[in-house]
């Protein structure tokens, strides 16, 4: 519509899963290679440590969203056959609570009957499924493109600092990686706040923390377990 303003509430849901997918890949993998090479591992061993988990982790990514949606899904389809149910064997008091809902939402009693009439003399469970029970027109969930999405996402993440690893000399692989590591995780969240609309400052430095905190902790450990061993 001309002169409407601009809305990015719509992007909330692929935006979250890529920037989850993307920064969890980064983190995870620039974390192990850097636990890893703090251990005294050789190049190889670290190599092979990062192209591991990058796989474990896409794997895991697709699995864990394919399930938790997998899961939403069964939940709302179990909450339509009861809508459809109730729908079929009482219509006129599901009616009722459809113009209910329009009267809390501020709509004259009156109108609001009116308006329940005739969105359920043309779909009434679309109407109940959006208005009473909050499931989004064309927002159904998709397993499979979930689980694709964040394998995909976590891939990209996790190839940022395993190129890292492989184009730095052995001795630099725990200050190469992190510091690329963090430039992709600050430019990231950077990118995840302007594509939402959202002031871009805090949302970088927040994920760029997080971040640096997870690869200190993960080489700290590195480090204790290489001279314990």
């Amino acid at each position: 519509m001309p002169g409407a303003e601009s809305h990015y509430v719509n992007r909330a849901a692929w935006l979250r899963a890529a920037v989850l997918g993307a920064n969890d890949g980064i983190i995870s993998t620039a974390s192990l290679i850097v636990g890893v090479a703090a251990a005294a591992a050789t190049r190889g061993d670290i190599l092979t440590a990062a192209v591991a988990g990058w796989a474990a982790g896409a794997m895991a990514m697709a699995a864990g969203e394919y399930v938790s949606v997998s899961s939403q899904a069964d939940s709302e389809a179990a909450d339509l056959a009861r809508e459809q149910r109730a729908l079929n064997e009482s219509p006129n008091e599901e009616k009722v609570e459809l113009a209910h809902i329009y009267e809390e939402r501020g709509l004259k009693p009156k109108l609001a009957r009116q308006v329940a009439r005739q969105l359920m003399a043309k779909d009434a469970l679309a109407a109940h499924a959006r208005d009473e029970l909050g499931f989004a027109d064309g927002a159904a969930p998709k397993p499979i493109q979930a689980a694709r999405a964040s394998a995909v996402a976590f891939s990209v993440g996790a190839a940022t600092p395993t190129l890292a690893a492989y184009l730095s000399p052995r001795d630099a692989v725990v200050i190469v990686v992190p510091a690329a590591a963090l430039a992709f995780l600050v430019a990231l969240g950077a990118l995840g706040a302007w594509a939402g609309g959202a002031p871009v400052v805090r949302p970088a430095l927040r994920v760029g923390f997080w971040g640096a905190l997870a690869m200190a902790v993960t080489a700290g450990i590195g480090a204790l377990v290489g001279k314990a061993v």
